[in-house]
């Protein structure tokens, strides 16, 4: 777990790219069945996450997607792309294009500066969740 509170959490998802999923808290099955509190803050802390990896990594391109057809619930993926990633220019999800030749520096290190992000922004915003 990277980050939670009561509207979202956060985890890493296992592989060389650094890829986070961002959870809605309560099991909404569509991004239009969440109140307007929960997909705002879910949009922000989304763009938190686009702009750290961007700091982070110097990535090429962030990937977003939101698809939960095998599971459900209200998420959304956000990637860093790297043009010598296994998959690049394609999607993720799609056929391997070579062997990823990356030297990424510690996700345990981004996932430490992006939480602290987020919770830099919550409290410059006061909010109280």
């Amino acid at each position: 777990m990277i980050y939670e509170d009561e509207i979202i959490r956060i985890e890493r998802e296992q592989n060389d790219l650094p890829w986070v999923k961002i959870f809605t808290q309560k099991p909404f099955r569509e991004l239009s069945d969440c109140d307007e509190n929960t997909r705002k803050w879910l949009f922000e802390v989304m763009m938190i996450c686009e702009k750290e990896m961007l700091k982070f990594y110097k990535a090429h391109k962030i990937n977003i997607a939101s698809f939960a057809n095998v599971l459900p619930l209200v998420h959304i993926h956000v990637i860093a792309r790297f043009e010598n990633d296994a998959f690049f220019p394609n999607s993720v999800w799609g056929e391997k294009l070579r062997e990823a030749d990356l030297n990424l520096a510690s996700f345990d290190d981004f996932a430490k500066n992006l939480a602290l992000a987020i919770k830099k922004h919550k409290e410059k915003k006061n909010l109280n969740f």
